[in-house]
């Protein structure tokens, strides 16, 4: 196995692939160098001498500031590396791009579910939206009416452990007996048998927004409801409104008419205050949400251009291989994608920090990559007045595993995007109407970031993790994809590929990349269903602008 790696020419910083100890000889680039600590695997270490106030690269972009004189062969950490940036310079426009080979996929479709607007759904679904909090515990009472009673509610395979302990303690089982006792619960085992068997679920997403804040949160959040209810994933909506909150019905019609002037889906908006009674509410909603069901299982499955497919990249609880391993071959993915006429949403704005050059480089035009920087400095600007910054992005677990400055982090988190041309920048919750590569302004925060982008209409989402993490989607399957061969090892039911193979040097980004595309199909046929879909992770978190990053 090799022992390090340059990522670019350029850089001032080599990654150690696996553990190295102090005083260890080190071959990089021709040349000898010893090191003067351990380097354990993931992190940096200099490959040449460097002054106090020097910016150093990684991935041919400066991710740092030493604080102090460094020799060839030091460890890098925050004692003496702090985050830097490249000044914003004009770029000359990306003047062509070459898509990678994808003959083998030139006749290729997926299986995928027609809408009347001529999209296709990955996912055939159901969902159930709150205008505002005041109707969660509605949406609850809805939740706890018709799971189980259509099949789905086996799904929670930990009930018959709880069963279990319910029949120890009635045997007199005392408590500490029952704290050693073992349980096997087989996360994959999924007996459930929907009375709508085309139809993959009712989806019931809560949160707790729609009054109380600033009109501007209200329309954004009816912005976000709307792209669900539009999404090519979902069949049909049940909207439940108090009434008096601030965001308003005509306000989530017109989000709506915004992003499909023809909407055609099924749609039931039901008002508290206008209905009367809680009860009558509910018993109405039942009626139309049952109704609403039975039509959509009458979809079936068809062929579809891969041209239809909307992928978001994400990345959460990163290590320091992410950028090397994972994050580039779901690059190699995007670059599939686009070269097919597909569409590739990249978000997390305060991840792209650092990455502003390259990017506006990679813009089709000067509209685009204005509006990018704009953007980017607004939202800068306003985690700044409130005693923030893009800088304090790096959560800890990134930096014990070698992310050590947030312009290092978004550096190998940008390579998710590929190497296509941006066609257009999004301010959230804006929806894709451009194929090609798309940026979506959001936090990055994993959960606001997916939520957005599946808002925006991505229809499968690829996440790289090097540390884990149980993130998923309501109506956007979420592919987990691993940096590193130990995570998959240690988390099997969270992790759906494992890139660990480019570290090891068994493969390439562009085979690893290849492979990921291919699930990336099955998944959107229904042939494969996720990790995070089987173990019913239906995260969903909208973002209130301001201090998140």
């Amino acid at each position: 196995m090799r022992k390090t790696l340059i990522v670019h020419p350029e850089d001032h910083m080599v990654v150690a692939l696996t553990d190295l100890p102090a005083g260890s000889q080190i071959e990089v680039d021709g040349s000898q160098i010893q090191l003067a600590n351990q380097v354990k695997a993931k992190h940096k270490f200099t490959r040449w001498p460097c002054r106090a106030g020097d910016y150093l690269k990684m991935y041919g972009l400066v991710v740092g500031q030493a604080l102090r004189d460094l020799t060839a062969g030091e460890r890098l950490d925050t004692t003496n590396l702090k985050h830097a940036v490249a000044d914003i310079a004009a770029a000359n426009q990306q003047k062509s791009w070459e898509a990678p080979e994808f003959e083998r996929w030139r006749e290729a479709r997926f299986q995928g579910y027609a809408r009347p607007d001529g999209r296709f759904g990955t996912r055939n679904f159901w969902i159930v939206v709150p205008l505002v909090f005041c109707q969660n515990r509605n949406v609850d009472v809805l939740r706890e009416a018709l799971w189980d009673q259509l099949g789905y509610g086996s799904r929670n395979r930990f009930s018959n452990m709880t069963r279990r302990l319910v029949e120890l303690h009635a045997e007199g089982t005392a408590p500490e007996l029952i704290r050693e006792t073992a349980f096997h619960v087989d996360p994959y085992v999924n007996d459930a048998k929907p009375l709508f068997p085309h139809v993959d679920g009712i989806k019931f997403l809560t949160h707790d927004g729609g009054c109380g804040g600033l009109y501007e949160d209200a329309r954004t959040l009816c912005g976000l409801l709307a792209g669900y209810i539009n999404h090519p994933n979902v069949a049909g909506a049940t909207v439940l409104s108090l009434g008096c909150q601030k965001s308003q019905i005509a306000t989530l019609e017109a989000e709506l008419h915004q992003r499909n002037a023809h909407f055609q889906k099924p749609l039931y908006i039901l008002e508290q205050q206008q209905e009367g009674s809680e009860s009558t509410l509910l018993e109405k909603a039942l009626r139309f949400t049952f109704a609403g069901v039975a039509e959509a299982d009458q979809q079936r499955r068809q062929a579809a251009p891969l041209s239809h497919l909307n992928l978001g990249v994400e990345c959460g609880g990163s290590d320091g291989f992410s950028g090397i391993s994972a994050n580039p071959a779901i690059g190699y993915c995007s670059d599939l994608l686009v070269g097919q006429g597909g569409s590739v949403i990249l978000s997390e704005f305060p991840e792209l920090s650092g990455c502003e050059n390259d990017l506006v480089s990679r813009s089709k035009d000067a509209v685009v990559s204005e509006r990018f920087l704009q953007i980017m400095r607004d939202y800068e600007s306003r985690a700044q007045q409130d005693g923030g910054g893009f800088d304090q992005n790096p959560s800890p677990g990134n930096v014990a595993d070698g992310l050590i400055t947030d312009a290092m982090k978004s550096a190998g988190a940008a390579r998710k995007g590929g190497t296509s041309p941006i066609v257009d920048v999004l301010d959230y919750p804006e929806p894709v109407v451009h194929p090609g590569l798309n940026l979506l302004c959001t936090p990055g925060g994993d959960v606001e970031s997916t939520t957005a982008m599946a808002g925006s209409g991505a229809t499968i989402q690829l996440f790289s993790t090097g540390l884990g993490t149980p993130t998923g989607n309501p109506i956007s399957p979420v592919l987990k994809i691993s940096s590193n061969s130990e995570l998959p090892q240690r988390m099997p039911d969270i992790i759906d590929w494992d890139a660990g193979s480019i570290i090891s040097g068994q493969q390439t980004i562009e085979e690893v990349g290849r492979a990921i595309w291919e699930l990336v199909i099955k998944t959107a046929s229904g042939e494969y269903h996720c990790k995070a879909e089987q173990l019913g992770q239906n995260d969903f978190i909208p973002w209130k602008r301001g201090v998140s990053i």
